[in-house]
């Protein structure tokens, strides 16, 4: 049976961030809960030296394009919970 990757990336303005140190507490939080909520691989990819921006990418892997896409929306949930964080792009892509 064929398998499917599926993989998004999240362009986000980080809330109130004064510094690279609150950026990459408010990320690192993000992309603990989201690990733990999801078999997942998510990595700030992007925008790593502006301390009000960040970039995330999140890749996985099933053989049913179904999972996918409904893991991603749940992802994106997630990440639209955050008070620290709000969404300014996301692209998913399912290959």
């Amino acid at each position: 049976m064929p398998f499917r990757v599926g993989v998004m990336e999240i362009v986000l303005e980080v809330i109130g961030s004064q510094s690279l140190k609150d950026k990459r507490m408010v990320i690192r939080s993000l992309k603990d809960r989201i690990r733990n909520s999801f078999n997942v691989s998510i990595a700030e990819v992007d925008d790593l030296d502006c301390w009000q921006k960040a970039t995330l990418a999140v890749s996985c892997v099933s053989n049913d394009k179904k999972i996918i896409e409904s893991m991603l929306s749940k992802i994106i949930d997630i990440v639209e919970e955050d008070k620290d964080a709000l969404i300014l792009d996301v692209k998913t892509e399912t290959l």
